[in-house]
């Protein structure tokens, strides 16, 4: 059997976003792991930190690669990236969930088309409405 190399990647910055959501690993969990399953992704493992004084890093291994967040509360900051590999998982999917409940006041992020050659930025998006 041969597979393809397609992939698909998008990648969020979030600004202002809640401080407790933000600092909340825990929460951020269970929210990644719902995104991936609602894209349709398979999840292999979960890894997540709580930072002291503040912040987190949550990353979800998939079958078809990866999702991760990493937070700056104090900032209202977070940074979303979903890539998969394939047809059948669309990442745009697990983000704009994670987008749905972060509930961001601003939103800049980026989707790129890999392993088909030079990567292809499909979309640059500088800012999208707020979500609220």
């Amino acid at each position: 059997m041969e597979y393809s190399t397609f992939g698909r990647h998008v990648a969020i910055d979030t600004w202002g976003v809640d401080y407790t959501l933000l600092n909340d690993a825990e929460w951020l969990k269970h929210q990644l792991v719902e995104a991936a399953e609602m894209a349709g992704a398979t999840v292999l493992g979960v890894q997540e930190r709580q930072f002291e004084p503040q912040g987190a890093t949550v990353l979800v291994l998939l079958s078809e690669s990866h999702i991760s967040i990493h937070t700056y509360p104090e900032k209202g900051f977070a940074a979303l990236d979903c890539y998969t590999c394939g047809e059948t998982v669309d990442p745009q999917v697990a983000i704009d969930y994670l987008v749905s409940v972060l509930k961001p006041e601003k939103v800049y992020g980026k989707k790129i088309i890999r392993g088909a050659g030079e990567m292809e930025v499909t979309e640059a998006v500088k800012e999208l409405a707020p979500v609220r």
